[in-house]
């Protein structure tokens, strides 16, 4: 066969039949991502009328704005909730949260060990420490100020031990 298009192009010694053929093959290649175009666009739209179901455009800028002002409001809440965390963190530090407590029998006469040492300690440890003494005689209190974890003052053996277990102190 002369072909004098093909010619004209250069592809005279071309068989038209694989011409065909490719042609053939391609347009089976659009028809398959036709029909998977064709099944998202169903998809799609499917999602979209049931978006839309019993809205217009009215209905719609009122959702979105709606959705806007409770963006706005939970950013706003999200920052004072953040500015009351870091305030809380603030005033925790200060606040007792080491405790250690030691019971013990002052005169080793009385029984029933009513003596005790309790230390009280931040989150830095600095507080105090607070010895009651009970003897036949009466009952006697005073503390010891303990700061980082230090005292100024010579600690006895139960103050000490009541120290170490609010710094949690392996003893």
């Amino acid at each position: 066969m002369n072909y004098e298009l093909l010619k004209s192009i250069g592809l005279g010694n071309l068989d038209i039949t694989y011409i065909f053929i490719g042609l053939i093959a391609l347009i089976f290649i659009l028809l398959i991502l036709t029909i998977i175009q064709m099944a998202k666009l169903s998809k799609m739209t499917k999602k979209y009328e049931k978006f839309m179901l019993g809205k217009n455009a009215k209905n719609l800028e009122k959702d979105i704005f709606g959705l806007y002002e409770d963006n706005r409001f939970i950013k706003t809440s999200l920052e004072k909730n953040e500015k009351d965390i870091r305030l809380l963190y603030r005033k925790l530090e200060k606040a007792f949260q080491k405790i250690g407590i030691v019971k013990y029998d002052a005169f080793s006469q009385m029984g029933g060990k009513l003596s005790f040492c309790l230390a009280l300690l931040d989150e830095n440890d600095n507080g105090f420490i607070l010895n009651s003494v009970h003897s036949a005689e009466g009952c006697y209190t005073y503390t010891k100020e303990i700061k980082h974890g230090e005292c100024g003052i010579s600690l006895g053996e139960e103050e000490k031990k009541a120290l170490d277990i609010a710094m949690d102190v392996d003893n």
